[in-house]
């Protein structure tokens, strides 16, 4: 049997949400490890050199970045051609990862930083939200009526943003972002990449993905 590239992965994840969207679309075959983030089996800390979630191993690389994973599987294929996308993009992915992420944790776990507002919080997210508001105004993706890697870099984030109070999040008026993460959580990827598995355990047979 061909031995594959093994993701280590936790299904909640955003960053490895991100990861296997990619994956899935390039139509790469990975062998897939589900862990519990609070009992990291030995293995994968001995791979990971973050000790974090996704991580990638291939027969000569690792690779400890969910974006350098995205990347990794569409240059194995690119099907979509969703590394097609304006140099723009890579900055909107750098937004999302930074100020946005970081702004999106204070809301989320607010009770984690008692020096921290949670209206000041959630306002310095919706800055950001709003602005991709703006971009997906008469159109279906961040750059056009076509996916790019940049959408599936960020639409997991919405997701999770959305998910600590969604309703507060519709009575928005970001109005073309919330048609994007609704159509978003419809689609068939969605479905896919959130598919439940059983946590890897040493001896198991190996479990494949995309």
């Amino acid at each position: 049997m061909t031995e594959h590239p093994i993701l280590w992965n936790f299904r909640r994840c955003p960053y490895a949400m991100r990861a296997r969207l990619a994956i899935l679309v390039a139509g790469v075959t990975v062998e897939i490890r589900e862990i519990l983030l609070r009992d990291k089996p030995a293995e994968f800390l001995a791979t990971s050199p973050s000790g974090t979630v996704p991580c990638l191993r291939t027969a000569d690389s690792v690779y400890d970045e969910s974006l350098d994973i995205m990347v990794w599987a569409l240059q194995q294929r690119d099907p979509k051609g969703l590394m097609n996308m304006p140099d723009d993009g890579w900055a909107l992915i750098k937004a999302n990862d930074g100020p946005f992420k970081a702004a999106l944790d204070h809301t989320k776990y607010i009770a984690r930083y008692p020096n921290l507002d949670l209206e000041t919080e959630r306002e310095n997210a919706s800055m950001h939200l709003r602005t991709l508001d703006r971009q997906l105004a008469g159109q279906s993706f961040l750059y056009g009526d076509k996916m790019t890697i940049a959408d599936l870099a960020i639409l997991p984030f919405i997701r999770q943003f959305a998910h600590i109070d969604r309703a507060w999040f519709d009575a928005q008026s970001w109005t073309n972002l919330r048609a994007y993460l609704d159509s978003f959580l419809a689609s068939d990827l969605f479905a896919r990449v959130m598919e439940k598995r059983k946590t890897w355990a040493i001896g198991d047979d190996p479990t494949y993905f995309a």
